[in-house]
């Protein structure tokens, strides 16, 4: 639950954020104005009205396929879009330049305020400030983020309500096993000790019958050479018992004294 609110909270944070960033873009920059004939405007539900706006938007060099790509939107297929861009620009309403077969059409510059230096000056510092502003806000952004990240990443109440009731089975068991301990309760039964310390006696004692035969292997194989013994077991890859740190009678010791088997033997 409180996973969820501080998910919904920072997402909240986050979406105003970006929220304000664009309207400080739009009180910066307000949309260029532009001059217009109402005589010369077309309806402004016909195709040549459409096309005239988005010519205008745009701003930019366009071809009719251009246009015809972006105004699939309004349903006008590219042979009306061609016609209203060569009616637009026969009119005067939009500029236009053939290129061999081509013809490029743009909006008319007549009809913007064109800033002047100190007006650009002045977009310039304000774009400077924005950017900035973004920069702010797209790294505030970057760490709500990745608190939300750290948050999905943990657990949920569900999740921690299950790990909670498998831990306390976990130590209800270890407190009943101290229990028995605690009353002196033998664990293992006498029979059963004397014979895991028979398998254990055993054990050893092969351990020790397999130490013999490959010392009386090993000094009949090097009796007479004339390698150096030391290189020539690892040459071998042969490790004896001292060498990973392992020691015979440590094992031996851990017998009750009467099964011990007497050193030497």
């Amino acid at each position: 639950m409180c996973v969820s609110v501080l998910y919904i909270l920072r997402l909240y944070f986050a979406l105003r954020l970006l929220e304000e960033a664009r309207e400080s873009t739009r009180q910066s920059f307000p949309p260029i104005s532009l001059h217009s004939n109402p005589s010369m405007a077309p309806k402004s539900d016909s195709a040549e009205a459409i096309v005239l706006n988005f010519v205008n938007e745009q701003n930019r060099p366009l071809n009719s396929q251009n246009a015809a790509d972006s105004l699939q939107k309004f349903n006008l297929k590219k042979t009306a879009v061609q016609k209203a861009l060569d009616s637009l620009a026969d009119t005067g309403r939009i500029s236009f330049k053939e290129y061999g077969k081509q013809k490029i059409y743009i909006a008319r510059q007549d009809q913007f305020q064109i800033p002047n230096s100190e007006e650009l000056t002045q977009m310039k510092e304000a774009n400077a400030k924005l950017q900035k502003h973004l920069d702010e806000h797209k790294k505030a952004i970057s760490q709500v983020e990745e608190e939300i990240r750290t948050l999905q990443s943990n657990l949920t109440l569900e999740q921690m309500r299950e790990k909670e009731v498998m831990l306390r089975k976990e130590v209800k068991e270890l407190e009943d096993k101290l229990e028995v301990l605690r009353r002196g309760v033998t664990l293992v039964s006498p029979e059963d000790r004397k014979a895991i310390e028979q398998i254990y006696s055993e054990k050893l004692s092969q351990w020790r019958k397999r130490k013999r035969m490959f010392k009386d292997i090993w000094d009949a194989i090097t009796e007479n050479s004339p390698k150096d013994l030391k290189e020539f077991k690892e040459e071998l890859g042969i490790e004896y018992d001292e060498d990973v740190g392992v020691n015979l009678q440590s094992f031996s010791d851990m017998l009750p004294q009467n099964r011990k088997r007497p050193r030497g033997k």
